[in-house]
């Protein structure tokens, strides 16, 4: 049985908004300044790379979740 500690819950919101984040700079928008790094108008004009940094951070967040909150508790 897993016990999971009290900043637990408080990590996974960070990976959810993270991961929210990571989609939303892929999402096109006409109205954008500049064209993306892929060659199109997106949310942002850094696409690429901010989505790897947003995903890198969710898991980042998910291996301090797994790693520190979560233990094993032995019957």
């Amino acid at each position: 049985m897993k016990h999971r500690k009290k900043g637990y819950s408080y990590l996974i919101a960070l990976t959810i908004i993270f991961i929210l984040a990571a989609i939303s700079t892929l999402i096109p928008q006409t109205s954008a300044s500049k064209a993306c790094m892929l060659g199109y108008y997106a949310h942002c004009t850094w696409t690429p790379i901010s989505t790897i940094i947003c995903v890198l951070l969710a898991g980042v967040t998910c291996s301090i979740r797994k790693r520190k909150f979560t233990t094993i508790v032995k019957d």
